[in-house]
């Protein structure tokens, strides 16, 4: 389905972060919080244990900021994902469990 984003705010964060997404387990949503401190590409997506892609939830430039995605996993099976938010100078993986 779509992805909702919103910025939840323009004051400049002091460093990057990727939160564990909330709630964890989920189903079918889950939100993952980020803050960047800089604008610039940012990529987040969501792999399976296999490492295969199963979700692209942002692609693309975005202004410094506090951000939170929310992810609707309905059309994937129960197991286990990892999210990754990417950015030319940040890289984190965060594990989350879809149990329907």
């Amino acid at each position: 389905g779509p992805v909702n984003i919103i910025n939840y705010t323009s004051n400049t964060p002091d460093k990057y972060s990727l939160e564990q997404n909330y709630p964890n387990p989920f189903n079918p949503t889950t939100s993952i919080k980020f803050s960047l401190p800089e604008s610039g590409a940012v990529s987040l997506r969501v792999v399976n244990i296999a490492g295969q892609e199963v979700a692209n939830l942002i692609d693309g430039e975005h202004r410094a900021g506090t951000y939170e995605v929310v992810f609707n996993g309905a059309n994937l099976t129960s197991g286990v994902y990892f999210y990754i938010l990417e950015t030319k100078d940040y890289s984190q993986t965060r594990k989350m469990t879809l149990i329907k």
